[in-house]
């Protein structure tokens, strides 16, 4: 075992025992990580947010069922990545009430920049759910296929489907929208 996984190792157990200072210090090289894998799901500033504190509440809630096996990392990842969609479920679900927030982030004279950003959101957000999380953990947090698969519950084959899938249906979206 390496010495980098001992001290992760450590952490963890030091945070299983009320430590929220080795909590903070497993969790604070992945939490750019985290929040762009929630705000690539959930497609929205503010939804990201939520779906990252409710993924660090988790996390620390359930400190006990992390086995080990995985890095913990892949395993905060998995949290967040489910958090988020939760959350998207859950307004899906829900009438829109607070429909034009998202003007909030944008300052007057949008870029094309910001302008590609959205479109490249809106066709994540046009994915099947099982193809954009597959994307998403890969192109964002840099999950392996494996991870991908046991995240996922498939086989890494089935992996490797939906990212061909996700990403032909991304890219034709892209260049519908002029972008690609």
């Amino acid at each position: 075992m390496s010495r980098d996984r001992d001290v992760e190792l450590d952490l963890v157990a030091r945070a299983r025992e009320g430590d929220s200072g080795a909590f903070r210090e497993l969790v604070a090289p992945h939490r750019d990580h985290l929040w762009a894998v929630c705000l690539s799901i959930t497609s929205h500033r503010q939804d990201a947010e939520d779906a990252l504190q409710d993924a660090l509440i988790a996390g620390w809630r359930n400190l006990e069922r992390f086995e080990g096996h995985a890095r913990f990392s892949t395993w905060m990842h998995r949290i967040a990545a489910n958090a988020a969609l939760m959350l998207v479920r859950k307004r899906r679900d829900t009438p829109d009430a607070d429909a034009g927030d998202d003007e909030v982030d944008r300052a007057p004279g949008v870029s094309e920049r910001v302008t590609t950003v959205d479109v490249v959101r809106s066709a994540l957000a046009a994915l099947p759910p099982e193809f954009r999380e597959a994307v998403v953990l890969r192109e964002y947090a840099d999950f392996t296929y494996q991870d991908i698969a046991d995240h996922q519950g498939v086989a890494v084959a089935t992996v490797k489907t939906r990212l061909n899938r996700g990403r032909a249906k991304l890219k034709a979206a892209l260049v519908e929208a002029g972008v690609g």
